[in-house]
């Protein structure tokens, strides 16, 4: 990126948001709301599929505050609870966020994504913000006064924007981290997903019907996530090298393969169907190594993804576009104190991902399966367990001395197994290891 002078030629607007998924229409809503002008440029149109369908329930006060609550209501199924089954264990474990250390926030929705983001970017230009859907960006400089953007759309026509400020939300496309390489392949953690949707799939009774299922099998784990109109999203996240596996076999093929390793899953997709193409990530969890610069923030996936277990993927991109609207309202508003707004957003949006990492780079470990298959409330650890899960992390709740405590009982299982804990620690340092450099995308 270079640093140019104003052409005067190039549409004006305060604030240029990369991006019409969660995290850009939600800034984009916001910041419209502020009076600000405000122009989203996405490079697809609504609505397209996506995966990430299982929410939070912290999500559903961001709806309250964004005005999208009946909206989402419609679209989703309640998810009340999450399941873990797991090989080693004869019971599955549920956790109700109910029983979470809040008890005002008992459930979430499962949705369509394609529904889910339409609702959003439809919100934003409802808020004032002009949406410019088949329109992709190919270039952005920055000046003293902000910044160029050059775009394309599917004509061929090219046009520029001038922005007092750039919003980043352009997902896994990373826009301004790969320009500036400051994209990282996670050192910690290194997963690979395989996904399709599926018909007949046998659901659990009464308000379980919605719940979420973790299968744990031999190379990752499985999400299971129903879907109101009857569909659901199973998926697999597994190691890099299992992905390698796929030997010239189709996708699909290779999905009904890797499925075939969980009985407890295949018993429960007995008679069910495909009804999707199969679709594969691969190299999931990165990083960029900041958050903010001049004139710029990345927000949601466009900054880091580390792996959707615990389903925060959406969450943790519309709470940090609140952060981030704050922040850019802050900047163009008072830039007397733009240094001040952008530390507390980076603190902010560095917290989500901190708090979920530690449990995720441990979820296929035996201590820690172990503990979620036989979770206790002692100290109230299964409270602020829940709490995490529900995504509960950014308020007044008290769950951190619970969640300290519950990472020493990890440690301390771990001592006790210690034979086991050291191969489970050796396996999983091979199980990380990159087997190709780059991102790919498969589709099939």
């Amino acid at each position: 990126m270079n640093t140019n002078e104003l052409p005067s030629s190039a549409r004006a607007c305060d604030v240029l948001v990369i991006g019409g998924g969660p995290a850009g229409s939600t800034a984009a809503a916001l910041l419209a709301g502020k009076g600000h002008r405000v122009t989203v440029l996405e490079k697809a149109h609504h609505p397209r599929f996506h995966i990430g369908e299982s929410l939070l329930p912290a999500n559903l006060p961001l709806f309250e505050k964004l005005g999208v609550a009946d909206e989402m209501r419609a679209i989703g199924i309640r998810k009340y609870s999450a399941e873990f089954v797991s090989p080693q264990h004869a019971e599955q474990q549920r956790f109700n966020f109910g029983e979470a250390w809040d008890k005002s926030m008992p459930y979430a929705y499962q949705v369509r994504r394609a529904e889910f983001d339409h609702i959003l970017i439809r919100n934003a230009a409802a808020k004032g913000a002009e949406v410019i859907e088949g329109c992709r960006v190919k270039d952005l400089s920055f000046h003293a006064d902000g910044a160029t953007v050059s775009a394309e759309h599917e004509d061929g026509r090219r046009e520029r924007w001038s922005a007092r400020f750039v919003i980043d939300a352009s997902g896994r496309d990373t826009f301004i981290a790969n320009r500036m390489r400051a994209k990282h392949r996670n050192p910690l953690h290194n997963s690979s997903a395989i996904y399709a949707h599926f018909a007949g799939v046998r659901r659990h009774d009464g308000d379980a019907a919605g719940n979420i299922s973790i299968y744990w099998f031999e190379h990752g784990w499985f999400w299971v996530i129903p879907l109101a109109d009857g569909a659901t999203s199973i998926g697999a996240v597994t190691w890099p090298y299992y992905m390698k596996q796929r030997a010239g076999r189709s996708l699909d093929d290779f999905l009904a393969d890797t499925i075939a390793l969980s009985p407890a899953l295949v018993e429960r997709m007995q008679g069910a169907s495909r009804i999707s193409p199969t679709e594969a990530t691969g190299n999931f969890s990165y990083t960029t190594d900041h958050t903010h610069g001049p004139h710029y923030i990345l927000l949601g996936d466009a900054y880091a993804f580390i792996d959707p277990v615990f389903s925060s993927g959406v969450m943790l991109a519309m709470q940090g576009a609140f952060f981030g609207a704050d922040a850019v309202d802050t900047c163009l508003r008072q830039p007397e104190r733009s240094k001040a707004a952008m530390a507390r957003f980076d603190k902010l949006v560095r917290h989500g991902p901190k708090a979920f990492s530690w449990f995720i780079y441990r979820m296929t470990s035996p201590t820690m399966r172990d503990l979620f298959m036989g979770p206790r409330n002692l100290l109230r650890m299964k409270e602020a367990l829940l709490s995490l899960l529900a995504g509960d992390i950014y308020g007044k709740t008290p769950i951190w001395p619970s969640l300290l405590a519950f990472k020493t009982v990890y440690y301390l299982s771990a001592l006790r197994h210690l034979p086991r804990t050291l191969a489970a620690g050796r396996k999983r340092k091979r199980d990380i290891l990159p087997v190709e450099d780059g991102e790919t995308v498969v589709r099939g």
